[in-house]
């Protein structure tokens, strides 16, 4: 493992109870999870009741406040890739999940496409978007320049061939095309306090663990310039509050609030915040 050294060992707290390492990646200011599962074998990771992203069920508290923030979280969204200047407004959304983003967008009237791996949670997206959402292989048949706007609302963590996925992306993208990416920051505050419970390092699911420096310097390799950064405040409270979860076997709402509001509130003098969007601009050469 060229260049890298461990950074931190943890478990995967929702499925395996495995252990992994996360090892530092100094070129790209980068952990990446060790060993990575592939194929088959990662897929396994993702078969549980509780993966909130493929499931629409709201059974507890985690799951109420998951649904809540959603509401809230979809508008911004759409606002988001509203402001960007599009005629023909063709959106992909990869990782769609259970389409509410999708469905959002195509009410605004946006010309949409979905990408999901999981059959159930695809099921359900095209059961909300006119059955726009495909298998991800489906991806490699798309021409050149297709999409105003790609967006990863936390998926680009997921996805292994990172390099081969982000010349992909480009690829996609018309000329001056917009890529929205949304993933979980690790120099944020609360993933400092909680360390080996932070649930949004999510191993093995999650494979990569970014930087603001991992980001720009990543899609950098590609021609694509970082044009802005934007913080996703909800993110902290409920990361607390699984992370909660995690580290003392029960949800604890008050300090989950608290370590939130003390993280976004640190952020709000480094913009290291629990999560991130970063827009970028595909540079036409």
């Amino acid at each position: 493992m060229k260049n890298k050294s461990t950074y931190i060992t943890l478990k995967d707290h929702s499925v395996s109870k495995e252990e992994f390492q996360l090892l530092y990646n100094n070129e790209l200011d980068m952990l990446v999870t060790f060993p990575e599962p592939k194929g088959e074998k990662l897929s396994a990771y993702y078969k549980s009741e509780n993966y909130i992203s493929h499931t629409d069920t709201k059974r507890n508290l985690l799951e109420y406040a998951y649904h809540y923030v959603r509401v809230i979280s979809l508008k911004r969204k759409l606002k988001l890739i509203n402001s960007f200047q599009s005629e023909s407004k063709t959106l992909l959304d990869i990782g769609c999940g259970t389409g509410d983003f999708l469905q959002t967008a195509l009410k605004g009237g946006w010309k949409i496409t979905g990408i999901e791996p999981d059959k159930k949670a695809r099921t359900i997206a095209n059961s909300k978007t006119n059955d726009t959402v495909f298998e991800p292989k489906v991806l490699e048949s798309f021409e050149p320049n297709s999409f105003d706007v790609i967006t990863l609302w936390h998926v680009l963590e997921h996805l292994p061939d990172l390099e081969k996925q982000t010349a992909l992306f480009k690829s996609l993208l018309k000329p001056n095309g917009t890529l929205v990416i949304a993933v979980p920051n690790y120099k944020s505050y609360d993933a400092e306090y909680y360390k080996n419970f932070w649930a949004a390092y999510d191993v093995p699911r999650h494979l990569w663990h970014f930087s603001k420096t991992s980001i720009s310097e990543l899609f950098k390799k590609e021609n694509m310039k970082l044009v802005k950064t934007l913080p996703m405040k909800f993110d902290a409270y409920y990361v607390c509050l699984l992370s909660e979860k995690y580290k003392s076997g029960f949800m604890n709402p008050f300090k989950a609030f608290w370590i939130g509001w003390r993280s976004n509130r640190k952020a709000s003098q480094n913009n290291e915040y629990s999560s991130l969007i970063y827009v970028l601009k595909k540079v036409n050469s």
